[in-house]
């Protein structure tokens, strides 16, 4: 019998969700919790899970779609012992699958459980649920017309670079798929460039644009295809998805991160009174004390920077200064205190500017802290951030002196009540010991809601901060 699957709520209410591209077909055999989809919120690219196993009978979107959260998905042929129907699920389920968590039932083996989205049919073994095979030669086809999608035009976050493609392997071998984003995916698809034969350039793996234009000039000698020029805008697929490109304009559609992020921005600017601080600090015994840190064998995997002591000031001074991880709940009138740090750290991608967070970032260590930086940013420009990590933040922290700006104004991201910005470090004269010398020179940006933070607060904390990256024994005074 026929069982449809129901796009679910992801997470945090969100209304609707795109198809960025299906990975099965019309046709295909799929097992329970298979990847199926992978569709993009406002928050994050998300792989839905099959919570049937059988044959794909109907795909009731396309690629680009927008679709309504508890619209028809897919209808899934199942034996006639399976459950016929599956709702969206909760947004209880989709946190717990954002968190990599599935509820059992030890007392009722027989009974369905909740997968990724909502409830599908009870496995029949044990074991993680395998990839379903590449596919090497013609897509196969399915009814209503659409083409399976090569296993290769998707991203997954462990998969490595490669640039040698053995000969083709039995249809039952299963491989990770290579790295890369939406937008790199779909160019790779009007190029006709399979992202498996794709060497990533970068030391992340990420496969990106220039990657995929300079592997499509190299062929264009023998398929006598014309190749875009790197930045040359690319014009839109017939799902109207990429920007329509005129020769005087360029039309994007706004949608997904973009269209949170302006949302957000517009809500916290016209709702919390923005006040800024700015510190210059001299930094010369932080960055020596980096370079020490780097040069102890036993820390060399952990990569520690700037970034990390000053995630680790943070912590320190929101204890001394617990108004700066307040938030305001308007709804229920009243001053919401953290008694922890669920520390945001802004990560520009090619989808947007997110904020993942890491939480309860105050236990960490200074080691676990530069780890935990590493792989939010990773996992966010590879569109892998869950809705789970991109909400519940206390504090945030942006870098924009990694692209030289020395200081900003940045912008509250709610409902936390402080950001940090740091600027670029530069080597400027300064005094030192009652004398000139060159030192290591940072500027910090501090923004505050003046709701729930008066200056003399906000004050004293991009002070503690300061303190500890002017020294940082003194962590000790704060720990």
């Amino acid at each position: 019998m026929n069982a449809e699957f129901r796009l679910p709520d992801l997470g945090e209410g969100l209304p609707e969700a795109e198809i960025v591209q299906w990975l099965v077909a019309e046709g295909d055999e799929v097992t329970l919790n298979q990847p199926i989809a992978e569709v993009e919120t406002a928050k994050a690219v998300v792989e839905l899970p099959s919570p049937f196993a059988g044959t794909v009978q109907t795909l009731h979107a396309a690629a680009g779609d927008v679709v309504a959260v508890g619209s028809p998905l897919i209808v899934i042929t199942v034996p006639s012992d399976e459950p016929t129907a599956a709702s969206g699920g909760t947004a209880a389920h989709a946190v717990a699958a954002a968190s990599g968590t599935v509820a059992e039932d030890a007392a009722e083996p027989e009974r369905a459980i909740p997968n990724l989205v909502g409830y599908g049919a009870a496995p029949r073994a044990s074991g993680r649920p395998q990839r379903r095979a590449v596919r090497r030669g013609a897509a196969a086809a399915g009814a209503g017309g659409r083409s399976a999608p090569a296993a290769s035009d998707t991203a997954v976050l462990d998969a490595a670079p490669h640039d040698v493609v053995d000969s083709a392997p039995p249809l039952d071998v299963r491989h990770e798929r290579p790295r890369s984003t939406p937008p790199v995916r779909q160019l790779a698809k009007q190029l006709g460039v399979d992202l498996a034969l794709v060497e990533a350039s970068g030391v992340t793996g990420v496969i990106r644009r220039n990657d995929v234009e300079r592997f499509a000039a190299r062929m264009a000698p023998a398929t006598g295809a014309p190749v875009p020029q790197s930045g040359a805008p690319v014009a839109a697929g017939a799902d109207g998805r990429h920007a329509r490109t005129s020769e005087r304009e360029t039309r994007t559609p706004i949608r997904g991160v973009r269209k949170a992020t302006a949302a957000a921005m517009v809500r916290s600017a016209f709702t919390a009174p923005h006040v800024t601080c700015l510190l210059e600090v001299d930094v010369t015994e932080t960055t020596r004390l980096i370079a020490g840190l780097r040069a102890d064998p036993r820390l060399a995997e952990h990569r520690i920077g700037l970034l990390a002591v000053a995630a680790k000031a943070v912590c320190l001074a929101l204890r001394a200064e617990p108004s700066l991880g307040s938030s305001w709940d308007d709804e229920a009138g009243e001053i919401v205190t953290h008694h922890y740090v669920n520390l945001g750290i802004a990560a520009a991608t090619e989808r947007g500017l997110i904020v993942p967070n890491i939480p309860d970032a105050e236990q960490l260590t200074l080691p676990q802290l530069a780890d935990a930086i590493r792989g939010l940013a990773a996992m966010a420009r590879a569109g892998r951030a869950t809705p789970a990590s991109l909400t519940g933040g206390t504090f945030s922290i942006t870098n924009f002196g990694v692209f030289g700006v020395d200081a900003g104004t940045p912008i509250l991201n709610p409902p936390e009540a402080g950001i940090l910005g740091l600027g670029t470090v530069r080597r400027r004269p300064w005094e030192f010991e009652g004398e000139i010398a060159l030192r290591d020179i940072v500027t910090l940006s501090l923004s505050f809601d003046h709701r729930l933070v008066d200056g003399e607060q906000g004050a004293r904390f991009l002070a503690a901060v300061g303190d500890v990256l002017r020294e940082p024994g003194r962590a000790m005074l704060l720990a």
